[in-house]
């Protein structure tokens, strides 16, 4: 069994330079997992920033994660395992409140961190004659407070479709930055941003093109915008998937999290990345340790609750996304 389930790990990590040896190490964790998952009618999702031992060795579905909270909806499973930062496992439970739903790690997000729902009340009282709109990057008692919900894929879309002409953005500042350039509504801030795209610089887009010229440079919408503006391409972490997917270029630099250049190093070993990326410390505190502790013996603090009167406004919000995304397309 361990000699099969290591040369499994090793077909899916040879090309990010996991050797036989560093499969088996993990083998006997991910066998047991595996076995687990099944057995308690559970589901893995895994955010495309975890560890490369977690999304090929034990994930089901692999992704960004309000898109991983959607797949998970449809699943019959009874269980779902989230694999990521508090607040997703939040979103999987407001598309999934008949399921139980756990995070092998109680791990925060600079992000999600940098607003509170009081502070939305105070912009509320602010701007009383604006529109909210809440980034999904936010808990769920944030969301609560929110006119709509928004992913990176879709904030132009829901934005441009908000009834006024005044919206608040949270909690990005850098994404509000960028989404003002694309809409013609007035875009008000709030002074949150992500830990890992806040640091990257626009040399590094120029030291790049130098370097190698005929390299894709794919950047998150999260990156200050003197950045995005030098880029081939901005979006989430799904769309730049699907950008590499879609184009027959061979070099390209990813300006995100480290998880993505793995994935990328993994699924398209024809296609070579340059560059460097950053780490998130949050994404990478899960281990296969803790996703087999929390199969075995989940604690309280593992597994996601949601007040009932903060789950029923936030999965409001998130209705709304569908609504005003959908009123845009039809225009």
């Amino acid at each position: 069994m361990i000699d099969q389930e290591s040369k499994r790990l090793h077909a899916k990590l040879k090309n990010i330079g996991w050797t036989e040896e560093d499969c088996r190490l993990i083998a006997p964790l991910t066998l047991e997992i595996n076995k687990l998952k099944k057995e308690q009618d559970a589901i893995i999702l895994a955010h495309s920033y975890q560890s490369p031992d977690i999304v090929y060795g034990i994930a089901d579905f692999v992704g960004d994660s309000y898109g991983l909270s959607v797949k998970a909806a449809k699943e019959k499973a009874k269980k779902i395992v989230f694999c990521s930062v508090h607040f997703m496992g939040e979103t999987a439970k407001l598309l999934s409140p008949e399921k139980e739903v756990f995070v092998p790690a109680v791990a925060g997000c600079s992000l999600a961190e940098s607003i509170k729902p009081e502070d939305v009340r105070a912009l509320r009282k602010r701007y009383p004659k604006a529109g909210i709109v809440g980034y999904v990057n936010t808990s769920a008692a944030v969301k609560a407070e929110c006119d709509a919900c928004c992913t990176s894929a879709n904030v132009v879309k829901v934005v441009e479709a908000m009834p006024q002409k005044d919206v608040v953005f949270i909690p990005d500042k850098l994404m509000g930055k960028n989404l003002q350039k694309l809409t013609s509504k007035n875009i008000i801030l709030w002074n949150g941003t992500c830990i890992v795209h806040e640091e990257f610089r626009p040399e590094s887009v120029d030291a790049i093109r130098q370097q190698y010229p005929d390299a894709k440079i794919l950047a998150h919408t999260e990156c200050e915008p003197v950045l995005v503006d030098k880029v081939d391409f901005a979006g989430s972490t799904s769309q730049m998937i699907n950008y590499i997917k879609e184009h027959e270029g061979s070099q390209y630099m990813l300006i995100t999290e480290c998880g993505l250049t793995d994935r990328v190093k993994a699924e398209f070993p024809q296609k070579s990345i340059v560059g460097t990326c950053n780490l998130c410390p949050y994404m990478k505190e899960i281990m296969l340790k803790d996703v087999l502790q929390v199969l075995k013996h989940p604690r309280k603090d593992q597994k996601i609750e949601i007040p009932t009167g903060i789950a029923i406004k936030a999965r409001k919000a998130l209705d709304k996304m569908f609504e005003l995304e959908k009123l845009t397309d039809a225009r």
